[in-house]
């Protein structure tokens, strides 16, 4: 993949790789993974859609590989988790002038839930939301305005407010094996060379590619 390379389609503009438009050390996006925007810039992802990610808290949105992520997806952070542990919801360590509070403690005013961790060949529907301290497994699809609140297994379909499983994708046997495989992390020219077998499932074209097999035995 070039790293400079922007939009993946000729004319295009709705359409970016992430990868090539994000500058915050602490977003973390694989190659191919792509975020379409109809209404705003697809290239203001970081500020637009990645929101309460202040850099006091240190946590960080981890993106895989060949991601497709739909208009108005957003990431939520630790910022926006008003502690609970307090008898008020009010963050007044925020407001550390106002009140004569330790600069120090202004995290407090919040619960730190963690990164949020998506996984490889995800997609994340139209405005869905996913919160901090969230892992979404490798092949999951996110419905669109789904509020994902717990972690999400590999190739699980999940939809709703809450975020509740739907179904998988496959089988556990198939899904054992595309975790084994991991086609994602070939060489471009290999995954080229085995779309066609990629959109038709053919998994053992798959697996025999693993085990070594030249392509021209394929």
């Amino acid at each position: 993949m070039n790293p400079e390379k922007i939009y993946p389609r000729t004319n295009d503009h709705e359409t970016v790789y992430l990868k090539s438009v994000v500058k915050n050390p602490n977003i973390i996006v694989g190659d191919f993974t792509m975020y379409n925007d109809f209404v705003k810039d697809p290239r203001q992802f970081e500020k637009n859609n990645v929101l309460y990610h202040y850099p006091i808290n240190h946590d960080r949105l981890v993106i895989g590989k060949f991601c497709s992520i739909a208009c108005g997806a957003k990431f939520l952070f630790t910022s926006a988790n008003h502690t609970q542990a307090s008898l008020s919801t009010y963050p007044f360590p925020i407001f550390f002038e106002e009140w004569g509070l330790d600069v120090q403690n202004i995290t407090s005013a919040w619960d730190n839930k963690g990164d949020i961790i998506i996984g490889n060949d995800v997609w994340i529907g139209y405005e869905a939301v996913i919160l901090s301290g969230v892992t979404i497994g490798d092949g999951a699809i996110i419905g669109t305005r789904a509020v994902v609140t717990k972690d999400v297994p590999p190739y699980t379909i999940v939809g709703g407010v809450p975020a509740k499983s739907i179904r998988k994708r496959f089988s556990d046997d198939t899904i054992s094996d595309l975790l084994n495989i991991k086609w994602w992390d070939w060489p471009e020219e290999r995954i080229r060379h085995h779309i066609s077998d990629i959109q038709a499932g053919r998994i053992g074209r798959l697996q025999t590619s693993c085990k070594g097999e030249s392509h021209d035995d394929l």
